[in-house]
């Protein structure tokens, strides 16, 4: 109960102090949401059976985008944080993530733009073995991977552009503890830091399905050439809001991610809720 009170905190206060901000030079644009999505279930005498539960996630999506003549410059800060309460049971993660994308773009010609593109992953508070709930696998900034490289832009608007870079560095930063027994994210035994040098493909989408259904959709691909360049890492977000009124949505939210270094397999989470939206 006392990490949902902080997780309420946090979201109230942020609200109260967030304002629009403009430039004078008008060459900036900028718009962010907060989000808080809840779920619910409370069960009394049911015979079908149930467990009391309650599940917060608080949402920062932030844009500030540059333009200027030939130059095009996109940052999104994406902040998501959610906590789940089972009647009965200790409270659970269920949700953290702290990233940064940006690209930069000049012109070269028509739709087409040589780039250069920056991203930055990692996570806020720490992360326990899904079968034990006990052995801590993950922390603050442990793992964080960093994506770095030259390229090309095609982009025809602000929500439809994909990026192609051929020579894109890779770092994964893990803490000494995670490897003191054996590899973690790829990062070998002992070591806290692993480089790769390979291609990546990152795309973005967002359209109206229909009257204020918005579809987002992010993707991004990496594949590593100095080792087993076959198994091309794969994130895909999937974000959809339908809009109730100015300030409620149901929210729905997908991820999936291959990356052969931390699952032999595909991780998936899904979130769908009630929304309270402040945008700014």
């Amino acid at each position: 109960m006392k990490k949902f009170l902080i997780l309420l905190l946090f979201f109230g206060s942020n609200v109260i102090a967030q304002e629009t901000v403009t430039d004078s030079t008008k060459h900036w644009t900028r718009k962010g949401v907060f989000t808080f999505l809840a779920n619910q279930s409370s069960f009394s005498n049911w015979q079908a059976g149930g467990q009391n539960n309650f599940a917060g996630n608080i949402g920062f999506n932030y844009d500030f985008n540059y333009k200027n003549g030939d130059w095009n410059w996109d940052n999104k800060w994406i902040v998501s944080y959610g906590l789940t309460k089972i009647k009965g049971a200790d409270t659970q993660k269920t949700d953290d993530r702290i990233e940064l994308n940006s690209l930069l773009g000049k012109k070269a010609t028509g739709q087409w733009f040589y780039s250069a593109f920056f991203n930055f992953k990692t996570q806020m508070d720490t992360g326990l073995d899904p079968a034990t709930q006990t052995i801590k696998i993950s922390d603050f900034f442990s793992p964080a991977f960093f994506q770095l490289g030259p390229g090309m832009l095609w982009k025809k608007s602000d929500n439809l552009k994909v990026n192609f870079a051929p020579a894109t560095s890779k770092l994964i930063i893990v803490h000494d503890h995670f490897t003191e027994y054996g590899s973690s994210f790829g990062v070998e035994k002992g070591k806290t830091s692993r480089y790769e040098l390979g291609a990546a493909i990152n795309g973005y989408y967002k359209f109206n399905l229909m009257e204020n259904v918005s579809v987002e959709n992010l993707l991004n691909l990496y594949s590593n050439y100095l080792e087993d360049p076959q198994n091309v890492d794969i994130d895909y977000q999937l974000n959809i809001v339908m809009k109730i009124n100015k300030s409620l949505s149901t929210n729905f939210a997908f991820q999936t991610i291959y990356d052969d270094n931390a699952f032999r397999g595909f991780q998936t989470k899904q979130i769908i809720g009630l929304g309270v939206n402040y945008g700014f």
